[in-house]
């Protein structure tokens, strides 16, 4: 995601409503739930077709761990209250649209949405678009190939099941998580147990409770990534895009690069026929989806799919690279979807040009003192670059890096020429560490925005 002007919500007072009311008053305007993240980038897309947006914070405190919401990209906001007054006010204000920004805001999303009659995935399988078990089974009744698994609070019973099924390695992660956050490859009992334990009694990403695990085969392949956004069930292929990962000996599977895969290739064709299927077992038929899938000796299976944009969004980098981005194709399936179903239903992306999002790894631990300006600009002005994101400043914790969110840098190539994109990498590969002066401390908890 592209660096953001951005101020921390906070909590808000007890009754904004009339405020909220008063300034929607005859305006076209849209709501936005939990825009975290890249959800930072949809209101602008709604106000490039005329309409105003209000965003609507799932709970009262934001989620610490997550982008914050940009306030001066909004007409208003709102702290959802579960007593019906978010309800009555936007009722009043007739909202044309309302959709979660990110994954944390899928669940109210569905309910206001359904609530007010506007276009709406409906909440009769929300909890199967969000809950990792109820999405592999879900999609495992519709017929498709899936991981098996187990749900549990218990250790035990996890290795009992590993064992009981020679179920080695298997995957134990949390359930409602994102961003690789307690993923952990176990190819052991005592690792199993460890894992489990790692994610029991802690929080997601998104500050909920992990009061289970959910226990995995162990899917053995290449990941892909495939971006969606529909209208009626007819859906856009806006991107595929092969995850580069890299398992770390403690079993954490990391990302290294997401490579754009061309779209007529036949490895991108069996997963596009494959995600269509999942849109339809789980009813996401309106609107984005970010889906993540392994390609088997059998062929494609389910890792998870999220009803939201892509974590690594940059619209003017998809634009250069596609054509195409999924915050102004979203903006249009929700406010002109005739016109999208016109220009894009059921259809696929074709590739302008390569490219790949690098995450880069640190091995770095303790405070960030400084960040090497001037060797940001120089891979800036690389030939390939089109934007990066430095994720720590001075006075930050630095960790090893362990998951997404404990990357320190991101950045978005893309070239005509492979062979320049190539070397651009190298170049960022080579002098990654050298971007921050860091005081060592003593390990301390991962850190991190998605």
């Amino acid at each position: 995601m592209t660096e953001l002007t951005v101020g921390r919500a906070t909590q808000e007072p007890a009754d904004r409503s009339a405020e909220v009311v008063r300034r929607a008053r005859g305006r076209a305007v849209g709501v936005l739930v939990d825009a975290y993240g890249t959800g930072n980038f949809l209101p602008a897309a709604f106000n490039r077709l005329g309409v105003d947006v209000i965003h609507v914070q799932s709970s009262a405190e934001p989620i610490s761990r997550m982008q914050p919401w940009d306030r001066g990209a909004y007409l208003d906001w709102l702290v959802y209250s579960p007593d019906g007054s978010t309800e009555r006010v936007l009722k009043e204000i007739e909202p044309r649209f309302v959709l979660p920004g990110q994954e944390p805001g899928v669940l109210l999303a569905d309910r206001l949405s359904e609530a007010l009659d506007v276009r709406s995935n409906g909440t009769t399988f929300s909890a199967a678009r969000r809950d990792k078990y109820k999405m592999i089974e879900t999609v495992a009744a519709a017929g498709l190939r899936t991981a098996r698994q187990l749900l549990t609070d218990d250790a035990e019973e996890a290795v009992a099941w590993a064992e009981a099924h020679a179920y080695w390695p298997c995957v134990a992660k949390p359930l409602a998580s994102a961003s690789t956050d307690g993923v952990t490859v176990c190819r052991s009992a005592d690792e199993l147990r460890a894992a489990c334990r790692a994610v029991l009694g802690t929080t997601t990403v998104f500050n909920g409770a992990n009061t289970e695990v959910l226990v995995q085969s162990y899917l053995e392949g290449t990941e892909y990534i495939v971006d969606t956004v529909s209208v009626d069930g007819h859906a856009f292929v806006c991107g595929v895009w092969q995850y580069e990962k890299r398992l770390l000996p403690n079993g954490k599977p990391i990302y290294n690069r997401d490579i754009l895969v061309p779209s007529d290739t036949l490895v991108a064709q069996s997963l596009i026929a494959y995600t269509r299927t999942v849109l339809d077992a789980l009813r996401i038929h309106h609107g984005p989806a970010h889906t993540e899938l392994i390609v088997t000796d059998e062929g494609p299976a389910l890792v998870e799919v999220g009803a939201r944009v892509n974590g690594h969004l940059h619209p003017a980098f998809h634009d250069t690279a596609i054509g195409v981005n999924s915050a102004d194709l979203t903006a249009l399936a929700y406010l002109r979807p005739e016109e999208f179903l016109a220009r894009y239903g059921d259809g696929v992306y074709a590739r302008r040009q390569p490219a790949v999002v690098y995450n880069a790894p640190t091995t770095l631990s303790g405070t960030v003192v400084s960040v090497d300006q001037a060797l940001v600009e120089e891979i800036r002005e690389r030939p390939s670059v089109v934007d990066l994101v430095v994720k720590r400043a001075p006075g930050d914790p630095i960790v090893p890096t362990h998951d997404l969110l404990t990357s320190p840098l991101r950045v978005f190539m893309t070239h005509p020429d492979p062979v320049t994109l190539e070397l651009d990498y190298v170049f960022v590969e080579r002098v990654r560490e050298s971007l921050f002066e860091v005081r060592p401390t003593a390990p301390r908890a991962a850190c991190g925005l998605v």
